[in-house]
C-alpha cells in the first residue's frame, strides 16, 4: 500500500484493473483529499471532436491542427525561473502545462507530439504532480533531470517511459551561457529514439472549433503563484496570447515571443506532499483529478468555464456554464494550473 493517496476517498469511483495500476503509484500527499468523481455520464456531445469522421481531415487532439503528425508522446520538463531564460524548444510543444513547485515559483511541462524541435531546455527534475498529469497520455515518454530519491519508487511504477540521463544519456548536452543546473538541453528526437513504445497523441479531452457564444474582451490576463506571475496579453496580429513572467516578456531562445493560441487558466487544489527540496520548502502536490473552475483564453476573449476529469487515465472535459463544450482555437495549447485558494487577475 502507497504510503499517500491524494485521490482516494469514500465515494472513489469504480475503477479498471487498468486504472488500478495507475493508482498504485499516485498516492502521494500527506494531507487526507476528497475522492476522485466517479467517471462522467452524459457528457455533452462536442461541437467539433478531436477524432473527426474518417471523411474528414484528421485534426491533432491536442492541438486542433489538420493534418498534423501525430507522433509518439513526449513530456519534458523545463525551469521556469529567471535564471533558465530564455528557454529553448517551447515554441514548438503541443501543450505546455505550468505547476507550481517549491518556494511558490513555477516549472514547465512542456508535451510533444505533432512537431519536435532540435533542442528542448533547460531540462530539470521532476515533481510528484507530474505523475498524476502523465497517465491521460497513456505511456509517453519521460525526460526530465534528477528526482529525489523517495520518489524514485513512484517514478519506477508510473505508466512512463524514462527518458532521463540515466537512461538515455546520448540525447543530453550542456551548452549557452548559463551555469549548471540551467545548461541541459536534450534533443527530442534522441529521446524518442530510446522509447519506441511511446504512445502516440491521444483524445485528453481537448474540443476545438468556433469559439462559443458570450466571452468578454480581454487584452490580458495575470496568473499568479505565491512568488511568480504570469501575464498573457492577446495579440491581434499573432492571434495569439504572448506570456510574460514577473513582468519580463518571456522570449524563445529561438527568437519570437513565448504564448499560445488558447490559454486555460484552471484552479485546481494545491497541498503539500511528503516531499520537499534541500531548503525544507515542501513540494506542492497540484490535484488535477476532480472538478473546478476554469478561465479560458482565445480569439482575445476570456470564458468562464468548469473542467471535470474523472480519474487519472482520462483526459480533462471544459465546459461553459451552460454545460456545452468549451472549445478551444486551434494551436498551442497552455494549462496553467493555479491554486484553487488563491485569486487570479483579469
Amino acid at each position: 500500500m502507497s504510503v499517500l493517496q491524494p485521490h482516494k476517498g469514500p465515494r472513489a469511483a469504480v475503477l479498471s484493473t487498468a486504472a488500478l495500476t495507475v493508482l498504485t503509484f499516485s498516492a502521494c500527499s500527506s494531507e487526507p483529499n476528497s475522492a476522485a468523481p466517479p467517471r462522467a455520464v452524459g457528457t455533452p456531445t462536442p461541437a467539433v471532436s478531436a477524432t473527426p469522421s474518417p471523411s474528414a481531415r484528421a485534426v491533432h487532439p491536442f492541438t486542433g491542427r489538420p493534418g498534423a503528425r501525430n507522433g509518439p508522446v513526449l513530456a519534458v520538463k523545463v525551469d521556469n525561473t529567471r535564471s533558465a531564460k530564455p528557454q529553448r524548444g517551447l515554441r514548438s510543444a503541443d501543450i505546455i502545462y505550468v505547476e507550481q513547485v517549491e518556494g511558490g515559483l513555477s516549472r514547465i511541462m512542456a508535451v510533444y507530439s505533432s512537431t519536435l524541435p532540435p533542442r528542448v531546455g533547460p531540462v530539470r527534475s521532476a515533481r510528484i504532480s507530474d505523475l498524476h498529469i502523465l497517465p491521460q497520455f497513456g505511456r509517453p515518454a519521460f525526460a526530465y533531470s534528477g528526482v529525489q530519491s523517495k520518489m524514485k519508487p513512484y517514478l519506477a511504477r508510473a505508466p512512463l517511459i524514462d527518458v532521463s540521463p540515466d537512461k538515455a544519456s546520448a540525447a543530453y548536452t550542456r551548452l549557452g551561457p548559463h551555469p549548471a543546473p540551467y545548461n541541459l538541453y536534450a534533443s527530442p528526437q534522441q529521446l524518442l529514439a530510446g522509447a519506441p513504445g511511446a504512445t502516440k497523441a491521444r483524445d485528453i479531452g481537448f474540443r476545438f472549433g468556433t469559439a462559443p457564444s458570450g466571452g468578454t474582451p480581454t487584452t490580458s490576463y495575470t496568473a499568479r503563484y505565491p512568488s511568480a506571475t504570469l501575464e498573457f496579453r492577446w495579440s491581434a496580429k499573432e492571434h495569439r496570447w504572448l506570456v510574460s513572467q514577473d513582468g519580463r516578456p518571456d522570449q524563445a531562445a529561438e527568437g519570437g515571443r513565448l504564448g499560445g493560441q488558447t490559454v486555460v487558466v484552471q484552479r485546481v487544489r494545491t497541498t503539500r506532499s511528503q516531499f520537499h527540496d534541500f531548503l525544507g520548502n515542501y513540494t506542492p502536490l497540484v490535484q488535477t483529478v476532480g472538478s473546478g473552475t476554469a478561465t479560458v483564453l482565445r480569439d482575445g476573449k476570456a470564458y468562464d468555464a468548469r473542467w471535470s476529469r474523472a480519474a487519472e487515465d482520462q483526459g480533462t472535459t471544459f465546459t461553459t456554464p451552460s454545460g456545452q463544450p468549451m472549445t478551444f482555437a486551434p494551436g498551442q495549447v497552455w494549462v496553467v494550473l493555479v491554486n484553487a485558494g488563491r485569486p487570479v487577475t483579469p
